[in-house]
């Protein structure tokens, strides 16, 4: 992060760092540098270091200053989706005989890409319950390289105390990678907590409005950062200046969109507890939720994820999911609009019959930023 932003508040950051004005029309917003090469002022002339497009955009530049300094770290590289970042990096810092610890709710996509790309070149993995402690020094082993950590997780909202796993990290000369993708760096700042690398899909929150796909890795490390975008270039996985801009464009109203999230979701848990199809409702804000303590310590707010369970099994589950009508029945989630689907059938299919199986009866909610009421209206209705 640059010093000029160190000093500044999240929400200013999020406004102004990496977006200076245009140098040559004086616009408030970084220009959509759409362009592939750049002339050069003779052999070798670059000027501001962009030659290609694959190596360097000044829009991707931008994003990338951003991201940096709001995820208070050293280095920010963006991607042509979250999985895109994730495999960059999971290259760069393993090769085969490596083994790393995943958690047991991590993301459907994530295990695919262990189960099915990663180990296929030789790196082994160990399935943990991140939110313990004593299961992630039990998944270690001499050749772990790595502990992947997702709080809160996907589907089933697990609290994982990152300032506790970076120090196992650390005594295991593991590195701790951090998805913050469900919190969002307004809510969450996984590098001041101990780890080296934080994840995003950029689609989620960051973009916020439902209308790009992006990725982005964060490193408190300027050398890692500079390992990282090597590979970036050379496995060429980038994303585009357009594609950039969008999501520079929605981290603007992270904050207040992060704050309104929040406030709707609480809302929307109380009456879930309180409902009798209801069995279990998972949400970090609520007390009784195993990490509440966890994530009231490192996290702003709770976010706008909610799981629950219903009663009645896997069928009323997808009933709940047909029947919600403002709540749109669709995967990905952190937009403005409020998204309902079934994990088991849809997000997190890719897991069924591993360690990390979600349950049948669960509906995972991303709540929106509309007027709380009608949603409440929509779910009453959709639950019957």
């Amino acid at each position: 992060m640059s010093d000029q932003h160190s000093h500044q508040n999240f929400e200013t950051r999020a406004i102004h760092a990496g977006n200076t004005a245009d140098p040559l029309t004086g616009a408030v917003v970084p220009p959509i540098y759409q362009v592939s090469t750049y002339k050069q002022d003779g052999v070798g002339g670059l000027r501001g270091g962009y030659e290609y497009s694959r190596s360097a955009n000044p829009t991707r530049t931008a994003l990338e200053e951003n991201l940096a300094a709001l995820e208070g770290g050293r280095r920010g590289l963006a991607f042509a989706s979250g999985l895109a970042a994730e495999d960059c990096l999971l290259r760069t810092l393993l090769v085969p005989g490596d083994h790393v610890v995943i958690p047991n709710d991590a993301y459907g996509g994530t295990f695919r890409l262990f189960a099915k790309v990663v180990q296929r070149w030789g790196v082994d993995f160990s399935v943990a319950d991140t939110s313990d402690i004593e299961s992630v020094r039990g998944a270690l082993n001499e050749r772990t390289k790595l502990i992947w950590v997702e709080t809160p997780s996907n589907p089933l909202l697990g609290i994982t105390d990152i300032e506790a796993v970076a120090g196992v990290a650390r005594q295991a000369g593991a590195k701790l990678v951090v998805d913050n993708t469900f919190a969002s760096p307004y809510l969450q700042q996984p590098l001041a907590l101990g780890a080296d690398v934080v994840v995003h899909s950029l689609t989620k929150y960051m973009g916020g409005h439902s209308d790009v796909v992006g990725g982005a890795l964060v490193t408190a490390d300027a050398e890692l950062g500079e390992e990282l975008a090597y590979h970036q270039n050379a496995m060429g996985a980038v994303a585009g200046p357009f594609d950039s801009w969008i999501v520079l464009r929605g981290i603007k109203t992270l904050a207040v969109r992060m704050d309104r999230h929040s406030e709707n979701a609480a809302k929307i848990v109380e009456m879930l507890t309180q409902h009798p199809k209801v069995t279990q409702v998972l949400y970090p804000g609520l007390p009784e939720h195993p990490g509440h303590e966890i994530a009231a310590k490192q996290m702003r707010n709770f976010g706008g994820m909610i799981s629950f369970r219903v009663e009645g099994g896997e069928e009323a589950a997808v009933e709940v999911c047909n029947r919600a009508k403002l709540f749109t029945l669709g995967e990905s989630l952190g937009g403005v609009e409020s998204l309902i689907e079934h994990p088991g059938r849809m997000t997190h299919a890719s897991v069924a019959g591993s360690a990390l199986e979600v349950p049948a009866d669960l509906v995972r909610l991303s709540v929106g930023i509309e007027n709380v009421d009608d949603l409440l209206a929509d779910l009453r209705e959709a639950l019957g």
